[in-house]
């Protein structure tokens, strides 16, 4: 079939992306004209006074900035029905849920045609890019994707989440064939009522088709580091399926199995040869490339909260090149990665200017110098403004702000991004934090980055026993006096008390931010409290997102659990085995 289909010409895709680039300040002039335009009749715009004005100047004037619970109003209106032009001129065809991770639930996200057309332009450039520098052919994709049960809104609309409604797009099939991308799973898996079935067949497909596969990807570096954990533990009975040709009886949904009785023979050369390559592994290592022979990388998202799980991507990859996918989120896509060289903790993303409108507001410890020649003290503590995709500067730090084809306008994204440099004149990106998401008691301020950075030192500690931290997350305990953090890990082993009591030290000092020192330093905030949690912890909360309807493309371990995700705060102080306080100051 791929023969008679069109394969996606990278050298024009290239094309089109470098001349938009160079022209960005026009181009995202045109955009914006084009989302007013499309969408000037909708209620909110209308209520705004823009009168058909479609220049960023008035547009700014008359709209405001939002946050989602601005929206919220809004976007339960269009769900609940009937069908009316209030965020979009055209309507809403499902609702995306975000994966929920960060305040404990999912939100509303309007999704609609439009949105799946920037998704794929987003994913045709980084493929343009990546197909330049690791040339993939006709082969197939291991990839570990989910998909969530969708349900009805009172208005009819479906709703599931932004990854399901993806999978479920007619489309997103078109296109990967198009980018030689073919899943080796059948729909059936990926659709699979049950996550772990789901993933147990996913690794099964790509072991039939271990020759084929050309590169191993998932939404999130989360999603790959597990399915190969699972992998160590059902390694065999894989290995017995294939050498019967018989699904082991742990997978029962009958579309699943009638789906995989297709393509499962029995092979007991496989079987053989698949065992002798595990057996001869030393500690997994190198366990992708030894598994697909001809994998050319491993794709996913791996920067920000998914850094932490590069160090085990690598043990498991040996010299497999990881690549870091593109730059978005439930409520649209920002910045594709076209430089697929670059390892994950360096990758940046340029943006795209014609699948959005983008303002950035900017957030330098030193925002006064904006408006030091104004008296009042009062101009000190106000927002800079925000400023235009063109408009930032190289080492500034700024929150993004998205005018979407799918009815956000001027909405905070929440997320913190560094710019590193320009490709043209659209910049690139490095993701920093999300910006809602620190560690403070009063004056202290330390975000998932600062978090991230204090586990991996600590944890070196425990790495010279070869043991490893499975997975991670903090909270703010400000019922003792003084407040103080509480960070939980899960381990993958047995660690003396004394090596603990040392990490736990260690955690405490690596928090630099100099208002943490000095409050630590006159105990205005007490002993960092290190908790350890029994093993299979993480995986609990896992499987209370999947029970809210989430999926695993989506999932994100909460690093920093407030004082409204209940029901995680509740599973990590359920499951805690062992706890230790720090002596470091």
């Amino acid at each position: 079939m791929l023969e008679n289909m069109e394969i996606v010409d990278v050298d024009k895709l290239i094309k089109e992306f470098e001349a938009i680039t160079k022209d960005a300040k026009n181009v995202q002039r045109e955009t914006l004209k084009k989302i007013l335009e499309e969408n000037g009749g909708a209620e909110y715009l209308q209520n705004l006074g823009l009168a058909g004005r479609t220049d960023p100047e008035s547009f700014k004037s008359c709209v405001p900035l939002v946050t989602h619970q601005d929206l919220e109003p809004y976007i339960q209106r269009i769900a609940e029905g009937p069908s009316a032009p209030i965020l979009t001129g055209k309507p809403i065809t499902n609702i995306s849920l975000s994966s929920g991770t960060t305040q404990g639930k999912p939100k509303f996200v309007p999704f609609n045609d439009e949105l799946m057309e920037t998704t794929l332009q987003i994913f045709r450039t980084s493929y343009a890019f990546r197909n330049r520098e690791f040339p993939i052919k006709n082969g197939k994709a291991l990839q570990f994707i989910y998909s969530s049960k969708q349900s009805k809104t009172k208005g009819g609309l479906s709703a599931g989440t932004a990854t399901t409604n993806m999978f479920r797009n007619s489309q997103y099939k078109t296109e990967m064939k198009a980018m030689q991308s073919q899943c080796c799973s059948p729909d059936e898996v990926i659709f699979a009522p049950d996550f772990h079935q789901s993933l147990y067949c996913h690794l099964l497909c790509g072991l039939i088709f271990r020759e084929e596969v050309q590169f191993v990807s998932s939404t999130f570096a989360h999603s790959i580091v597990h399915a190969f954990r699972t992998f160590e533990q059902v390694w065999e009975e894989l290995c017995a399926d294939i050498r019967e040709g018989v699904l082991t009886r742990r997978i029962t949904f009958p579309s699943v199995r009638s789906a995989m009785a297709k393509w499962l023979n029995p092979n007991p050369e496989l079987a053989d040869l698949i065992h002798r390559k595990c057996s001869g592994l030393s500690n997994w290592y190198r366990l992708i490339p030894e598994l697909f022979p001809n994998v050319k990388y491993i794709y996913g998202i791996m920067t920000g909260s998914m850094e932490p799980y590069l160090k085990k991507l690598r043990h498991y990859a040996g010299d497999v090149p990881l690549l870091s996918a593109d730059y978005g989120s439930s409520e649209g896509w920002i910045g594709a990665n076209v430089n697929p060289k670059v390892p994950p903790e360096s990758t940046t993303y340029a943006v795209l200017p014609n699948i959005g409108y983008f303002e950035f507001i900017p957030l330098r410890e030193n925002a006064e110098e904006q408006v030091q020649d104004k008296l009042d003290a009062s101009f000190i503590s106000m927002e800079p403004k925000p400023v235009g995709l063109t408009e930032v500067k190289v080492g500034e730090e700024y929150e993004v702000i998205v005018t979407s084809v799918a009815g956000l306008y001027r909405y905070r994204l929440g997320d913190v991004v560094k710019v590193m440099g320009f490709h043209n004149s659209t910049p690139e990106l490095k993701f920093i934090c999300r910006r809602n998401l620190l560690l403070t008691v009063n004056i202290d301020k330390n975000t998932e980055k600062d978090l991230q950075q204090a586990v991996e030192e600590a944890a070196k500690l425990i790495a010279k026993e070869k043991l490893e931290v499975i997975d991670f997350s903090s909270h703010v305990d400000l019922w003792t006096d003084p407040g103080h953090y509480v960070i939980f890990w899960e381990i993958s082993g047995e660690v003396s008390d004394q090596v603990l009591k040392e990490c736990c030290n260690c955690l405490d000092r690596s928090f630099v931010d100099a208002g943490y020192v000095s409050s630590r330093k006159v105990n205005a905030i007490g002993p960092l409290e290190l908790r350890i949690l029994r093993r299979g912890t993480f995986q609990k909360i896992l499987d209370h997102y999947l029970g809210l309807g989430g999926a695993v493309s989506q999932f994100k371990t909460p690093r920093c659990v407030g004082p409204t995700n209940h029901k995680v705060l509740q599973i990590l102080c359920d499951n805690v085995a062992k706890s230790y306080s720090s002596t470091a100051f």
